[in-house]
């Protein structure tokens, strides 16, 4: 089995490894100008970011070739997901791809704008993470099959959605939402996290226009520098099972 991952605060890495197999770094395959990926299964492990996949992941299923009987995707998400398993089937089939298998496990969620990340870790034993995870290995190792319906509702909800929120202006718009205070001794692990090779270090920090909205810089700086015009909550995340170098790997 193969895995394929996005992670920014380390809990779609954590559940990876969990799964098991063979797992391979989402934003280090799309440096590649070919992907071809063959197993008995293959999965995607991610976020879910404004009720669907993170837009690299979307690119990297456009993008790879895939090989399996298998195709699975599990989401990590903190309040819901809505449409988040619809976006996943119509990628897939766009793809040439048939989606075998499809699940979501509640985590803590990352995004500071709106949550007080104390409080998101705090409901963290209510949760039961560890026994999602079991189930989702149980399926998986029976290769359960889990189908999508996708209504014309469905796909109306979802034409509305991505015309809201257009890639460009999106990322644009986030890249200007970051503030990097006097405690930034630029060290530069903002730009060793970041999935999508946004952010440049020499006397200061820069961000650029490709911003996937995964705040791995925010929830990884050593110094808590770095900072959104809006947030909710000062405090930090990452899985207690992740080191920063493991983000680092994944992500560098």
């Amino acid at each position: 089995m193969t895995i394929c991952y996005f992670t920014a605060s380390g809990n779609c890495l954590y559940v990876s490894r969990r799964i098991g197999g063979r797992l391979l770094s989402i934003p280090q395959l799309m440096k590649q100008e070919k992907i071809e990926i063959e197993d008995d299964a293959v999965g995607i492990v991610c976020p879910v970011y404004a009720v669907e996949m993170p837009m690299m992941v979307r690119e990297f299923i456009a993008k790879a070739r895939i090989v399996t009987d298998y195709f699975f995707l599990i989401y990590t998400y903190g309040m819901g997901y809505g449409e988040a398993f619809a976006h996943v089937e119509l990628a897939a089939r766009d793809a040439g791809l048939k989606l075998s298998y499809i699940n979501a496990i509640q985590m803590v969620d990352n995004y500071l704008p709106i949550f007080k990340m104390q409080e998101q870790i705090d409901t963290l034993p209510q949760k039961d993470v560890e026994g999602q995870i079991e189930r989702v290995r149980r399926d998986l190792a029976d290769r359960k099959t889990v189908t999508v319906p996708i209504t014309p509702e469905t796909m109306k909800g979802i034409a509305k959605y991505r015309k809201r929120l257009a890639e460009p202006i999106l990322r644009k718009e986030t890249a200007q939402e970051y503030i990097v205070n006097d405690r930034c001794i630029r060290c530069g692990v903002c730009a060793k996290v970041c999935p999508a090779d946004n952010i440049t270090v020499t006397d200061k920090v820069v961000f650029a226009g490709r911003c996937e909205v995964c705040y791995a810089c925010l929830h990884n700086c050593p110094r808590q520098a770095i900072h959104l015009k809006v947030e909710a909550s000062p405090v930090r995340f990452r899985n207690e099972h992740v080191s920063l170098d493991d983000i680092i790997k994944a992500n560098e």
